[in-house]
């Protein structure tokens, strides 16, 4: 076996979390074995990166042997004994030991898998199993020296994801992974490889897994349009028919002269992740930017001349609740997402009659959605077509700025009254009580009872409904 050069640095963003790794694997070189960094420390350090896992491969040890020489580190915890993987929680860190192993497909989806620990294996066929090039490469710790056997290297140079061997089709979140990595480091997939996700079956994934990659592309990546763009090139919107329906939905090629709609939401993710750090959810917000416009799916029409998309905006509800639906197991998370999109064009459109807006409409908006993440999430949809700075966008700072004046700039008005108040003044529980507060509430939203006090005195004065 011999080692690539010049070699890497691997510098990690905890140096004490390198320098655990680096005597773990002085141990097993004492106790016979040979351990290697793998994975994402190794593709990082290449990248110029600071490393975060000190993940070690360990040769030469059977299991039990293994354990007990990393007993002596810290507390080991057996990640199931077919998996050949030890987890050691040190005080740096939990570092991963795994063992070269041969994976044999048995049942569907990303765990029905038989595993057989082979300490003796060469790296050069265990490496084999591995997803990517770009994460096959084997970093010795000790002697400093990089093995490079499947052209991780120069994949990694090229910014291109390549399969290592056809036992990537046994695993089908892999192809979700590639588009994962594409927005995180906005490379390209290999043709080859995008020809085999697309031969995955993503049905056999389970929610929670789907889910983890596509908000992990949301909310942790830097170029989150192309990991939308890939995850339609290894075929992960097959089964997400809302998303899929954009591809060739056409606009207006004055206001969107970027192309159709599954372009620009690309775009808008671009822009919307330049501003995650001011997201108060960015999970939540990054969902209504890839929901914005998928009404424009089911709305748009050659009217009168041109495209147009009319009640995309309400249309995109329902479309919005069902890939949500498809997407994740988290019951509230369509409620907090779909306000965002059904309101996503009330600020432009309130923008251009500014002068006649009464404070008691945006009252009304505030009491319905977040009005500062809602201008994040409409500024990304035109900064998707635009390419405008967030400061420069006229409708956002109006926006707030008379949201500050009013007060409903950080956060939603509340009814001045509770059911509590009737009660206290006689009123026996039932709908009358509620529909007494809703009345009171759309006075204060017209700006009509100014404080709680006033908001008693109206009660005090309102007729309480007979007993029957």
């Amino acid at each position: 076996m011999s080692a690539i050069s010049p070699t890497p640095q691997v510098r990690f963003a905890d140096p004490a979390r390198g320098g655990g790794g680096q005597r773990g694997a002085g141990r097993i070189s004492g106790a016979g074995g040979r351990a290697y960094l793998v994975g994402g420390a190794v593709r990082d350090s290449l990248l110029g990166r600071d490393a975060g896992d000190a993940d070690l491969e360990v040769y030469g040890l059977p299991p039990d042997q293994l354990e007990e020489v990393a007993s002596e580190f810290g507390a080991v915890h057996v990640v199931g004994k077919q998996f050949a993987v030890l987890h050691l929680a040190t005080e740096v860190g939990i570092i991963e030991l795994a063992l070269p192993r041969r994976e044999s497909k048995t049942a569907p989806g990303h765990r029905g898998f038989s595993i057989e620990d082979l300490p003796d294996m060469d790296p050069a066929e265990a490496v084999l199993r591995r997803d990517f090039t770009v994460n096959a490469m084997l970093f010795d710790p000790l002697e400093l020296q990089l093995y490079d056997f499947v052209g991780g290297r120069a994949d990694l140079e090229r910014g291109i994801l390549r399969h290592v061997s056809q036992a990537f089709v046994e695993d089908p979140l892999r192809a979700l992974r590639a588009a994962r990595f594409v927005a995180r480091y906005g490379w390209r997939i290999a043709p080859e490889t995008s020809a085999l996700c697309r031969q995955l079956d993503l049905s056999e994934l389970p929610t929670e897994r789907i889910e983890g990659e596509w908000q992990r592309m949301l909310t942790e990546s830097a170029f989150p349009g192309k990991g939308l763009l890939a995850m339609e090139e290894v075929g992960a919107l097959r089964d997400l028919p809302e998303l899929r329906a954009l591809r060739g939905t056409p606009q207006d090629p004055i206001w969107h002269p970027e192309g159709d709609v599954l372009h620009h939401t690309a775009l808008a993710l671009e822009a919307a992740a330049g501003i995650r750090s001011a997201m108060g959810d960015p999970y939540v917000e990054m969902l209504a930017v890839l929901c914005h416009d998928l009404g424009k799916a089911t709305t748009t029409c050659f009217e009168r001349g041109r495209w147009r998309s009319l009640a995309h905006d309400v249309e995109g509800e329902e479309l919005t609740r069902s890939l949500l639906q498809r997407l994740s197991r988290r019951g509230d998370l369509a409620d907090k997402v779909v306000p965002l999109v059904r309101e996503h064009l009330r600020p432009a459109q309130l923008y251009f009659v500014r002068h006649e807006i009464k404070d008691s409409a945006l009252r009304r908006l505030a009491a319905r959605v977040d009005l500062k993440a809602l201008v994040r999430v409409a500024w990304a949809d035109s900064a998707g077509r635009a390419g405008l700075a967030q400061a420069d966008w006229e409708p956002g700072k109006w926006l707030l700025e008379r949201a500050e004046q009013i007060g409903v700039a950080d956060s939603r008005p509340e009814n001045f009254l509770r059911g509590r108040d009737a009660i206290d003044l006689g009123w026996s529980p039932g709908p009358a009580v509620g529909e007494v507060l809703a009345a009171a509430f759309e006075l204060q939203l017209d700006g009509e009872l100014a404080d709680r006090d006033a908001a008693l005195a109206w009660l005090g004065q309102q007729p309480r409904p007979r007993a029957r």
